[in-house]
Protein backbone atom coordinates (compact mmCIF):
# COMPACT_ATOMS: atom_id res chain seq x y z
CA UNK A 1 0.00 0.00 0.00
CA UNK A 2 2.81 2.40 0.89
CA UNK A 3 4.71 1.59 -2.31
CA UNK A 4 1.60 2.08 -4.44
CA UNK A 5 0.76 5.41 -2.78
CA UNK A 6 4.36 6.60 -3.08
CA UNK A 7 4.64 5.66 -6.75
CA UNK A 8 1.27 7.22 -7.57
CA UNK A 9 2.84 10.56 -6.62
CA UNK A 10 6.17 9.79 -8.37
CA UNK A 11 8.03 9.96 -5.06
CA UNK A 12 11.22 8.07 -4.29
CA UNK A 13 11.71 6.43 -0.92
CA UNK A 14 14.16 9.24 -0.10
CA UNK A 15 11.52 11.87 -0.97
CA UNK A 16 8.98 10.17 1.28
CA UNK A 17 11.53 9.81 4.08
CA UNK A 18 12.26 13.54 3.95
CA UNK A 19 8.55 14.44 4.02
CA UNK A 20 7.62 12.08 6.87
CA UNK A 21 10.80 11.90 8.96
CA UNK A 22 10.70 8.09 8.62
CA UNK A 23 14.12 6.71 7.71
CA UNK A 24 14.42 5.54 4.09
CA UNK A 25 15.64 2.08 5.14
CA UNK A 26 12.48 1.68 7.26
CA UNK A 27 10.35 2.64 4.27
CA UNK A 28 12.20 0.05 2.20
CA UNK A 29 11.59 -2.60 4.88
CA UNK A 30 7.90 -1.65 5.12
CA UNK A 31 7.48 -1.83 1.35
CA UNK A 32 9.17 -5.22 1.52
CA UNK A 33 6.53 -6.52 3.91
CA UNK A 34 7.71 -5.59 7.41
CA UNK A 35 4.88 -5.04 9.85
CA UNK A 36 4.21 -1.50 10.94
CA UNK A 37 1.87 0.37 13.24
CA UNK A 38 -1.28 2.00 11.96
CA UNK A 39 0.07 5.39 13.02
CA UNK A 40 3.22 4.89 10.91
CA UNK A 41 1.09 3.74 7.97
CA UNK A 42 -1.10 6.85 8.29
CA UNK A 43 2.00 9.06 8.51
CA UNK A 44 3.52 7.57 5.37
CA UNK A 45 0.26 7.76 3.45
CA UNK A 46 -0.23 11.40 4.49
CA UNK A 47 3.29 12.06 3.15
CA UNK A 48 2.07 10.90 -0.26
CA UNK A 49 -1.12 12.94 -0.09
CA UNK A 50 -3.27 9.90 0.67
CA UNK A 51 -5.40 8.96 3.63
CA UNK A 52 -6.04 5.61 5.20
CA UNK A 53 -9.55 4.26 4.90
CA UNK A 54 -10.19 0.83 6.38
CA UNK A 55 -12.93 -1.44 5.09
CA UNK A 56 -12.89 -5.11 6.02
CA UNK A 57 -13.01 -7.20 2.89
CA UNK A 58 -12.17 -10.84 2.31
CA UNK A 59 -11.69 -10.90 -1.44
CA UNK A 60 -8.39 -10.39 -3.21
CA UNK A 61 -7.91 -7.03 -4.91
CA UNK A 62 -6.12 -5.96 -8.08
CA UNK A 63 -2.74 -5.71 -6.32
CA UNK A 64 -3.04 -9.32 -5.12
CA UNK A 65 -4.05 -10.42 -8.63
CA UNK A 66 -1.09 -8.62 -10.24
CA UNK A 67 1.32 -10.23 -7.81
CA UNK A 68 -0.10 -13.70 -8.47
CA UNK A 69 -0.10 -13.14 -12.24
CA UNK A 70 3.52 -11.96 -12.13
CA UNK A 71 4.57 -15.20 -10.40
CA UNK A 72 2.56 -17.39 -12.76
CA UNK A 73 3.90 -15.65 -15.87
CA UNK A 74 7.47 -16.08 -14.62
CA UNK A 75 6.75 -19.81 -14.54
CA UNK A 76 5.16 -19.72 -18.00
CA UNK A 77 1.70 -20.52 -16.63
CA UNK A 78 -0.60 -18.30 -18.73
CA UNK A 79 -3.59 -20.56 -17.99
CA UNK A 80 -3.09 -19.96 -14.27
CA UNK A 81 -2.68 -16.23 -14.89
CA UNK A 82 -5.98 -16.20 -16.78
CA UNK A 83 -7.68 -17.99 -13.88
CA UNK A 84 -6.42 -15.25 -11.53
CA UNK A 85 -7.76 -12.55 -13.89
CA UNK A 86 -11.13 -14.33 -14.02
CA UNK A 87 -11.17 -14.61 -10.23
CA UNK A 88 -10.51 -10.88 -9.93
CA UNK A 89 -13.44 -10.33 -12.29
CA UNK A 90 -15.64 -12.55 -10.12
CA UNK A 91 -14.50 -10.66 -7.00
CA UNK A 92 -15.35 -7.31 -8.59
CA UNK A 93 -18.73 -8.48 -9.89
CA UNK A 94 -19.71 -9.97 -6.53
CA UNK A 95 -19.22 -6.64 -4.73
CA UNK A 96 -21.13 -3.40 -5.17
CA UNK A 97 -20.52 0.26 -4.55
CA UNK A 98 -17.64 1.17 -2.27
CA UNK A 99 -16.61 -2.45 -1.76
CA UNK A 100 -16.18 -2.92 -5.51
CA UNK A 101 -14.22 0.31 -5.73
CA UNK A 102 -11.88 -0.77 -2.93
CA UNK A 103 -10.92 -3.91 -4.89
CA UNK A 104 -9.61 -1.77 -7.74
CA UNK A 105 -8.37 1.40 -6.11
CA UNK A 106 -4.68 0.60 -5.54
CA UNK A 107 -2.30 0.66 -8.48
CA UNK A 108 -0.77 -2.78 -8.90
CA UNK A 109 2.91 -3.44 -9.34
CA UNK A 110 3.82 -4.42 -12.92
CA UNK A 111 3.28 -8.06 -13.85
CA UNK A 112 6.31 -8.01 -16.12
CA UNK A 113 4.05 -8.15 -19.18
CA UNK A 114 2.43 -5.01 -20.58
CA UNK A 115 -0.53 -6.92 -22.06
CA UNK A 116 -1.44 -8.35 -18.66
CA UNK A 117 -0.96 -4.95 -17.01
CA UNK A 118 -3.35 -3.42 -19.55
CA UNK A 119 -5.79 -6.29 -18.99
CA UNK A 120 -5.85 -5.62 -15.24
CA UNK A 121 -6.56 -1.93 -15.85
CA UNK A 122 -9.20 -2.77 -18.44
CA UNK A 123 -10.95 -5.18 -16.10
CA UNK A 124 -10.99 -2.73 -13.18
CA UNK A 125 -12.19 0.14 -15.41
CA UNK A 126 -14.88 -2.06 -16.99
CA UNK A 127 -16.31 -3.36 -13.74
CA UNK A 128 -16.17 -0.02 -11.90
CA UNK A 129 -17.75 1.80 -14.85
CA UNK A 130 -20.66 -0.66 -14.75
CA UNK A 131 -21.66 0.77 -11.37
CA UNK A 132 -20.71 4.37 -12.14
CA UNK A 133 -17.91 4.19 -9.59
CA UNK A 134 -15.22 6.84 -10.18
CA UNK A 135 -12.14 5.29 -11.71
CA UNK A 136 -8.83 5.42 -9.87
CA UNK A 137 -6.29 7.56 -11.71
CA UNK A 138 -3.91 4.64 -12.24
CA UNK A 139 -6.15 2.96 -14.83
CA UNK A 140 -5.53 5.86 -17.22
CA UNK A 141 -1.75 5.83 -16.79
CA UNK A 142 -0.14 5.36 -20.23
CA UNK A 143 1.66 2.22 -19.01
CA UNK A 144 -1.73 0.48 -19.04
CA UNK A 145 -2.31 1.09 -22.76
CA UNK A 146 -0.74 -0.97 -25.52
CA UNK A 147 0.90 0.71 -28.52
CA UNK A 148 -0.81 -1.88 -30.76
CA UNK A 149 -3.65 -4.30 -29.99
CA UNK A 150 -2.59 -7.70 -28.68
CA UNK A 151 -4.15 -10.76 -27.07
CA UNK A 152 -3.22 -12.43 -23.78
CA UNK A 153 -1.73 -15.32 -25.81
CA UNK A 154 -3.25 -18.11 -23.76
CA UNK A 155 -3.59 -20.47 -26.72
CA UNK A 156 -2.15 -19.63 -30.11
CA UNK A 157 -5.09 -21.44 -31.73
CA UNK A 158 -7.62 -19.06 -30.17
CA UNK A 159 -9.18 -16.74 -32.74
CA UNK A 160 -8.92 -12.99 -32.24
CA UNK A 161 -12.29 -11.53 -31.20
CA UNK A 162 -14.12 -8.98 -33.32
CA UNK A 163 -14.36 -5.47 -31.86
CA UNK A 164 -18.00 -6.05 -30.80
CA UNK A 165 -16.91 -9.06 -28.72
CA UNK A 166 -14.31 -7.15 -26.68
CA UNK A 167 -15.31 -5.26 -23.51
CA UNK A 168 -14.94 -1.52 -24.27
CA UNK A 169 -12.37 -0.84 -21.54
CA UNK A 170 -10.19 -3.67 -22.84
CA UNK A 171 -10.53 -2.39 -26.41
CA UNK A 172 -9.51 1.14 -25.29
CA UNK A 173 -6.31 -0.32 -23.91
CA UNK A 174 -5.63 -2.54 -26.92
CA UNK A 175 -6.27 -5.86 -25.15
CA UNK A 176 -7.98 -8.33 -27.45
CA UNK A 177 -9.99 -10.56 -25.14
CA UNK A 178 -13.45 -12.06 -25.48
CA UNK A 179 -16.12 -10.58 -23.18
CA UNK A 180 -17.48 -14.11 -22.72
CA UNK A 181 -14.22 -15.04 -20.98
CA UNK A 182 -15.60 -13.15 -17.99
CA UNK A 183 -19.14 -14.48 -18.02
CA UNK A 184 -20.23 -16.70 -15.16
CA UNK A 185 -20.64 -20.32 -16.05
Amino acid sequence: MVRSARKSRSLTQVDLAEQTQVHQSNISDIEGGRDLSVSTLERLLRGTGHRLFALPIQKSDVTDAASAIRGLLKGGNTQGALRVLIQLNDNLVSEHGLRRGVLGISEPEPTGNQVWDAALAGLVAWRLTEENIPLPAWVDNPRFFLPRPRSLRIDSADPIPDAVDIPPEFARRGVLVWAETFESV
